[in-house]
């Protein structure tokens, strides 16, 4: 018997481990490299997925091998770029403005969508997305306009935007993922992924870029394999699947507003009136978008 979740609760369970994430790959980037954190992130994945996804992985592996060519930018796209380039924005930018920019992608699936699938969205969920993008600006810019106005992009912010592209393009191609068992699509772009990181882990490493080993560095490491990369990616592989890409992508405005809950929870620090402000937009704005149609 099949569990009935929201897919509205998983993608939002989703994107608090992910904002988690954020958390991890800027209070750990001295001490963990980009790529040796995204590198290691999906192999503790890939160890909690093996065990649940062999049976299918077994009756699925044909229409793998069959579809190979819809796997390599799956895993690509998703577990190589998406993460690892975020890591690597993380070493030169803040995590405002890495939240600040990822907050695009729901643009980005939009604007991709209507460009090369021919998709629409209907007023309100237009309005929606608006009111939650304007929900992560009062956030970022912490009631006051002159923070956005010095914002500046530099290499890590050119780094998250590409990333932005891929999650973008990734999330598009979901629906129309091979006939495979979730856990075996998960399992082949993991492995895909980390076939795909392993040369940019080899170059890391001989460049002298090497993990420094204390124990809340391994506990972010293992923060990262289990929450955002595992659990994450299940819950929103399926919450997408039970959607569709563009209201699902909505819920990427979520991961500002639980970085003020965390920030609060782990690091003490005091929520003011402008993020209450945000956060009620991005839910009015998700709101918008998730309400049966008439």
């Amino acid at each position: 018997m099949k569990l009935q979740v929201s897919p509205y609760l998983l993608l939002s369970l989703a994107n608090l481990f992910w904002a988690g994430n954020w958390i991890v790959g800027r209070a750990f980037r001295d001490a963990v490299p980009p790529v040796a954190l995204s590198f290691w992130r999906w192999m503790i994945a890939l160890a909690f997925i093996l065990p649940l996804a062999w049976p299918y992985l077994r009756r699925d592996w044909p229409r793998i091998k069959a579809a190979w060519r819809w796997m390599l930018p799956f895993g690509v796209l998703s577990t190589a770029c998406y993460n690892a380039l975020c890591y690597v924005g993380l070493q030169y930018t803040t995590v405002i403005n890495g939240l600040l920019l990822n907050s695009f992608i729901p643009i980005a699936i939009v604007f991709l969508g209507w460009a090369f699938l021919g998709k629409r969205l209907r007023p309100i969920e237009a309005l929606g997305v608006f009111a939650s993008f304007l929900g992560v600006v009062a956030i970022v810019m912490r009631g006051d306009p002159a923070v956005l106005a010095g914002l500046q992009l530099n290499a890590g912010d050119i780094w998250i935007l590409v990333s932005v592209v891929a999650w973008a393009v990734y999330t598009l191609m979901l629906p129309h993922r091979p006939e495979i068992h979730a856990m075996s699509f998960l399992t082949a772009i993991a492995v895909i992924g980390l076939l795909a990181l392993t040369p940019a882990y080899a170059w890391e490493i001989a460049s002298g870029r090497l993990i420094h080993p204390t124990p809340a560095a391994l506990a972010g490491i293992a923060y990262t394999g289990i929450f955002p990369a595992f659990l994450g990616y299940v819950f929103w592989n399926r919450g997408v699947a039970e959607t569709d890409p563009a209201r699902a992508g909505l819920f990427l405005h979520l991961m500002p507003a639980f970085g003020i809950v965390l920030s609060f929870v782990f690091l003490d620090e005091r929520p003011a009136g402008y993020h209450f402000v945000g956060i009620v937009l991005i839910f009015t704005g998700i709101w918008l978008n998730t309400r049966r149609k008439a």
